[in-house]
């Protein structure tokens, strides 16, 4: 299906903090340091990876009990080991990794819309005590599909999600049942990682989705099968329907006349059952076969989506919020750097922006805050007043490599 996209601008900035590195040497205004500057960027990348490890190590530990997939023993700890709460780990996470929470009011939304594969879906939120949803890289796509049976095509606009972080965790009291999934225990934890979502098949996400036929399919199966049942009544079952309703009417006192069980009639009755049957498990396959088809569609869809489960989903979070870190950074020095002036955070924050609409075709809500936070804890902007300056790379390179320095100081 061709597809057509408009993006919008979220604090997601959709290159690699490498291409960061490069898209800066490209702008030509370091003149001679640009071999500092990349002394700069693999020293600021070492530290982000060494205090992202630190929250890697947190996660671990928090998740250790909830994991569903452990296959580690566990030792009761001396004293009163530290806890961590899991959520609130993973929450800060995801916003380092600038994702959006999908609030509650989106989520109704979402589930009301009609699902972009011709599926209905259904769930059951009474199984959840805790149900949180993340996304981002949000933006309007276009799809061409095809309607009436393939006869038509119609083009869609949408909202798609590249990416969406789903957390789950079931009632202690759910009502595990036959019919359920092996990890859907009373208590159970769920973390998962897709691509590519569009927003109004979020509850495919869901591990107790259930396909439902909506009523057009239940048209397609019903109306054929009145029409069968009606020639099936008329034709192989007019003898049986007979010979019934006179042996009913004479064992009711209806009719005085007694009908003969012969070997012909008892024949023409087990053939009219036979039909009846033969029909029934027709039409009960008919029902059956198009739920399968959507079970599958289902299944091949969530197959391509899926990227990541449970403790792998935080591991690569780690990755991507590290790599954010890194380029808000990197993006605010620079262009602090190469200011003939000092400037505020607002006009630092509109250079950047403009930066790279106009440079890379490329629309972000950069986070001049977080990334002022960072810098100013690394000592490589100061502060007057509301004025921010960058020092020179050689004292930042000096700087960065102090701050190494003392992680292993004792």
């Amino acid at each position: 299906m061709p597809e057509s996209i408009t993006k919008q601008s979220f604090r997601f900035i959709p290159y690699r903090k490498r291409d960061i590195l490069e898209m800066c040497l490209r702008d030509g205004r370091l003149d001679s340091q640009e071999k500092a500057f990349r002394q700069l960027y693999h020293m600021l990348s070492s530290v982000f990876h060494f205090e992202f490890h630190q929250i890697s190590e947190s996660l671990k530990e928090a998740y250790a009990g909830i994991d569903p997939d452990t296959d580690t023993r566990t030792i009761e700890q001396p004293g009163n080991p530290e806890r961590f709460d899991f959520v609130v780990l993973m929450s800060g996470l995801l916003e380092k990794a600038n994702y959006e929470r999908i609030t509650q009011q989106d989520l109704t939304q979402a589930l009301s819309e009609s699902s972009l594969f011709n599926i209905r879906l259904q769930v059951d939120f009474d199984d959840f005590s805790e149900v949180l949803f993340f996304c981002r890289g949000e933006s309007r796509k276009s799809e061409t599909v095809k309607t009436w049976f393939g006869l038509r095509k119609q083009t869609i606009t949408f909202t798609n999600y590249e990416r969406v972080v789903v957390y789950i965790r079931f009632k202690d009291d759910y009502l595990q049942t036959d019919s359920t999934l092996p990890n859907c225990r009373p208590g159970a934890t769920l973390l998962k990682l897709f691509q590519n979502v569009p927003k109004a098949d979020l509850e495919m996400l869901f591990p107790n989705t259930r396909v439902r036929m909506r009523n057009i399919d239940k048209l397609l199966i019903g109306v054929p099968a009145v029409i069968s049942g009606g020639i099936v009544l008329t034709t192989k079952l007019g003898a049986s329907l007979v010979l019934l309703g006179s042996l009913f009417g004479f064992w009711l006192g209806l009719s005085n006349q007694p009908v003969e069980l012969n070997k012909t009639a008892l024949l023409a009755l087990l053939a009219g059952f036979a039909a009846l049957g033969g029909y029934l498990w027709k039409q009960f396959n008919n029902f059956k076969n198009r739920k399968l088809r959507f079970m599958q569609a289902l299944t091949q869809n969530l197959y391509f989506k899926n990227l990541d489960n449970n403790a792998g989903v935080f591991h690569r979070l780690i990755n991507d919020a590290e790599e954010e870190e890194c380029k808000e950074a990197l993006l605010a020095y620079y262009f602090l750097l190469t200011s003939e002036q000092a400037m505020t955070r607002s006009e630092l924050d509109n250079k950047i922006e403009n930066w790279m609409t106009d440079n890379w075709n490329c629309h972000i809500d950069f986070e001049i805050e977080d990334a002022m936070q960072k810098l100013i804890a690394l000592k490589l902007v100061e502060q007057t007043d509301d004025r921010l300056t960058a020092i020179p790379l050689d004292a930042a390179i000096k700087r960065l490599d102090q701050r190494w320095d003392d992680y292993f100081i004792t």
